[in-house]
């Protein structure tokens, strides 16, 4: 008997939709919009790779709620008057092999780099520390209550949208620095209204937009919630915090957690803190799940780290109920297959030693953008480029798709004033 079995078994959801299997596709950040910051070939041939390699969920890399708002130039927004027809041919593109896919839905907040001259709203005006790369990202500017309310709304709009184009759930993505997490965090955080102040008015954007998303789509579409265990800085969104946010979700209709940590000022996600903790070298938060599954009622899935078969199949045995693979994927699309058919094969791991940390998660990131783009290109990845070349090439192609994201805000403001 094939011994990653558990791996292979269905799981259904507290809202009936049921996943094939336990491995997740994680989200990862594409950059690889058309122009309009719209889905294309590249992203559908993407999907569709992964689609053969046996996942059973895929959840997209973040789509933007706000085009005002990206985390990159070559980031995909869903908005009101977005065109559908990109998005339906992407999801049909994912699942050609029997997966489900959802759509992870965010708000950068003060994650926006200042090149691109968007929206860098946030709880309080607390700049990004980043040290000598401090400068890259905009200003904040603290957010109004009618900002608040716009972004609610636009993530109940993004949403309902998605389940229009054939999605079969989204993702909300409330972890690793973003928008939602901001609101989460102490040190991001310092308002003294009703959205800051202790957890329940600090998660109180987050539950309201879960609230706002659930009533905009039908019961049998899936809400998930992306949430990080801990911020791993000193002050930060804490692992109590993390406890009481799932207490409050539990009386919400969300069908998935998943836990992760981090944000660009301390990576967790690539297994870098800035609090100095050590995380586990594969599984990173798992000692974090095993704890919230004690609380929480919907199934968990976990990723970071996670490339071995006997890592996936401990997970599940540790109370998660679902495994997401990033990286992994985006270096080895096959891995699911190969467990399938009760292979060992591991997944091979990018490894950035440079001294300076903020450059070493930029070049693995984009050593990980430059295997999707192969993969969309109809072309198979190369799991040991240069990270230097990757990082090279990568903020080459952030140039031209800046200038091209900056022609097509002008574009869209000037269309906007005319109508009003």
């Amino acid at each position: 008997m094939n011994s990653h079995q558990a791996l292979f078994e269905p799981l259904r959801l507290p809202n009936g939709q049921t996943l094939p299997n336990r491995l997740a596709k994680a989200a990862m950040e594409e950059g690889m919009a058309e122009a309009g910051q719209l889905p294309g070939t590249a992203i559908e041939r993407l999907y569709a790779r992964w689609a053969r390699g046996g996942v059973g969920l895929m959840i997209t890399g973040n789509v933007m709620v706000d085009g005002r708002a990206m985390t990159g130039p070559g980031g995909i927004a869903l908005e009101r008057g977005t065109p559908l027809a990109p998005f339906q041919r992407w999801a049909e593109a994912a699942h050609a092999g029997g997966a489900r896919i959802w759509m992870q839905i965010n708000h950068p907040g003060r994650q926006v780099f200042a090149a691109m001259g968007g929206s860098s709203w946030a709880p309080s005006a607390v700049a990004l520390e980043l040290g000598k790369h401090s400068s890259l990202f905009a200003p904040p500017e603290a957010m109004s209550e009618a900002q608040i309310a716009e972004v609610i709304a636009r993530f109940a709009d993004s949403a309902a949208l998605a389940e229009r184009a054939g999605f079969d759930g989204v993702q909300i993505h409330a972890a690793h620095g973003y928008l939602l997490s901001q609101f989460l965090s102490p040190l991001a955080n310092q308002r003294r209204d009703g959205w800051g102040g202790a957890i329940a008015q600090r998660a109180r954007l987050l539950v309201e937009v879960v609230q706002a998303v659930r009533a905009a789509v039908s019961p049998d579409f899936a809400v998930a919630v992306k949430l990080n265990s801990a911020d791993f800085q000193r002050g930060g969104f804490s692992e109590a915090d993390a406890r009481a946010v799932v207490l409050m979700l539990n009386e919400l209709s969300v069908d998935v957690l998943e836990l992760s940590g981090g944000s660009y000022e301390s990576p967790a996600m690539q297994g870098r803190t800035a609090d100095g903790r050590t995380l586990a070298r594969e599984a990173y938060f798992l000692a974090f799940a095993r704890e919230l599954a004690d609380v929480a009622r919907m199934p968990l899935m976990t990723t970071g780290g996670i490339g071995r078969p006997a890592v996936a199949a401990e997970v599940l045995a540790s109370g998660v109920a679902l495994v997401g693979l990033g990286t992994a994927l985006a270096l080895a699309p096959d891995l699911p297959l190969a467990w399938r058919q009760g292979g060992e094969a591991a997944a091979p791991r990018p490894r950035v030693a440079w001294k300076d940390k903020v450059l070493a998660a930029m070049a693995t990131m984009a050593l990980v953008r430059r295997q999707l783009q192969r993969m969309g290109a109809g072309r198979e990845p190369r799991p040991h480029a240069s990270p230097a070349l990757a990082l090279l090439l990568d903020q080459l192609l952030k140039k031209r798709l800046t200038r091209r994201y900056r022609a097509w805000r002008a574009a869209s403001a000037e269309l906007a004033a005319l109508k009003t």
